[in-house]
């Protein structure tokens, strides 16, 4: 098939991905407007035989600083044919095009998954001492095809990070933890749940916690439980205005794209997380939680409602997102994946984040820069 590649317009962009089962929440494109800092552009690639769009790309350009040069990223992207067997035929006119859009240097995150791993499968690791990390067991399903996408952008020159990626040494996670919901009904995913999920879902009910579904106006309230969890978990929180914006740009695009999600008992909440759906997939993408109120079990119950939500809007996958590929007890973000395992699904390695130095210098230079900071 040979390919031409041309900017197209959001409206375009919006029909392809609308086509498709599921993109990636970053390749839609209102991400473009989440993310207001970075310069962006909308990418098509069109069959010359038949005319028609069959790959889409949002990018994000970001300048550096006092020189009109920039970083074009990709992220959870481009939406093309991975397994395609002419791979160069589409990735190079996309790198000349950046290149004439005043790029030093391309960052993308192909949506290829490389493995799987089942529920049952990690608890044995974590149970076994010489199991450090995701790696040292061996994965339940390996796609073969990843590889060969892997060496074909080696070749092309694409390259990727000293430590290969593993856990948040990208910028967006490599290993994920996702609850397949196709071809399952609601009761075998609950059956599948560890037994301290299913005990904190019921102790949830017992106690009267109420899960309920908030607005724009209840972004405030949210903020207040996403800051006391950003002290208690020592991270940098993002301003209010960042999820207003996300709020505003992604219901605007799509009314059900953005959701918010609040467990409260006795009128007080006590937990609260965000929701995006793009077709099949269905994201919980922030969470947040009072230091109050623990014992009444409102995560399970914010969970088990997301998740009900999720099945019911058709979803094939429930994505809880990043963990670290680390099972060492003492690791700070072990509590992270031992709460995801018990939902019983899988942890899902990406083919993880490539860059491709278009101008080996400036590369150079960001490298630097970023390690430093």
């Amino acid at each position: 098939m040979s390919l031409t590649l041309r900017t197209i317009s959001r409206e375009q962009h919006l029909a392809y991905i609308q086509s498709l089962p599921s993109a990636s929440h970053m390749q839609v494109p209102a991400w473009a407007d989440v993310k207001a800092e970075w310069r962006s552009e909308n990418l098509g690639w069109f069959d010359d035989k038949t005319g028609e769009m069959v790959g889409a790309g949002l990018v994000l350009y970001r300048q550096l600083p006092k020189i009109k040069r920039y970083l074009a990223y990709l992220p959870e992207g481009p939406v093309i044919n991975w397994f395609a067997p002419n791979l160069t035929d589409w990735l190079e006119p996309m790198l000349a095009h950046l290149k004439n859009q005043g790029a030093f240097s391309v960052k993308m995150g192909p949506p290829v998954i490389i493995r799987r791993w089942e529920a049952t499968s990690i608890k044995k690791g974590i149970q076994d001492p010489d199991v450090k990390r995701l790696r040292d067991i061996e994965a339940d399903f390996i796609e073969p095809r990843a590889f060969e996408v892997a060496d074909k952008l080696r070749r092309m020159g694409w390259q990727q990070g000293e430590d290969g990626g593993a856990g948040f040494g990208d910028v967006q996670p490599r290993y994920v933890y996702q609850v397949p919901l196709a071809n399952r009904s609601l009761e075998e995913v609950h059956k599948n749940f560890n037994q301290l999920w299913r005990r904190n879902i019921k102790k949830a009910e017992k106690a009267g916690v109420e899960v309920v579904q908030g607005g724009y106006h209840d972004l405030e309230e949210w903020q207040r439980l996403y800051e006391i969890t950003a002290v208690r978990d020592r991270f940098r929180p993002r301003p209010l205005s960042y999820f207003q914006r996300m709020w505003t740009a992604l219901n605007t695009e799509d009314p059900n794209r953005m959701r918010l999600y609040f467990a409260r008992h006795n009128g007080v909440n006590l937990s609260a997380a965000t929701m995006l759906v793009v077709g099949g997939h269905v994201w919980y993408s922030y969470g947040a939680s009072d230091n109050i109120g623990r014992e009444v079990r409102p995560s399970n119950a914010m969970q088990w409602r997301m998740l009900r939500d999720a099945y019911a809007l058709g979803a094939t996958v429930y994505d809880l997102r990043g963990i670290s590929d680390s099972l060492d007890e003492t690791d700070h973000l072990f509590g992270l994946i031992q709460f995801k395992v018990g939902t019983g699904g899988q942890a899902a390695e990406y083919l993880g984040e490539w860059d491709f130095p278009l101008n080996k210098l400036l590369h150079k230079a960001l490298d630097i820069y970023m390690s430093r900071r």
